[in-house]
């Protein structure tokens, strides 16, 4: 069992196992939830989505691929996300683990829209 938390502590999430995709990704409805050059993502399969611990707040999301987002209400943290492009999974903010919980990302999405200036290991899958 590994743990997903907020900035604050007040809410989090358990999951079992490992993620089904742990990646980055480039398109521009991630760097808006993040506001950074990307989101890091671990896409679990429901199953293995255990129990909350806290209060969410959830919000349907009017981007390219319809979401409901699950935040803190406390601290602001989007801590995990159900797709319209993902059915079945479970969308769980990277940076809300411990330090070496998922271990280095092994694709980056929406390629295309990379910053210029961000270099990434050549070993990962690229998706455009």
């Amino acid at each position: 069992m590994i743990r997903a938390r907020c900035s604050c502590g007040q809410l989090s999430l358990e999951l079992h196992g490992e993620p089904r995709v742990n990646a980055l990704c480039h398109c521009s409805d991630c760097k808006r939830r993040t506001g950074s050059a990307f989101g890091w993502s671990a896409y679990f399969p429901e199953r293995q989505v255990g129990a909350q611990s806290g209060t969410a707040v959830k919000r349907s999301v009017p981007v390219s691929e319809p979401q409901f987002r699950y935040f803190c209400p406390d601290c602001g943290t989007t801590l995990w996300w159900t797709a319209a492009m993902a059915p079945g999974m479970v969308g769980v903010a990277g940076g809300a683990f411990d330090p070496g919980v998922l271990g280095e990302p092994a694709a980056s999405h929406s390629d295309g829209q990379k910053c210029a200036w961000l270099g990434l290991p050549q070993s990962w899958t690229r998706y455009p």
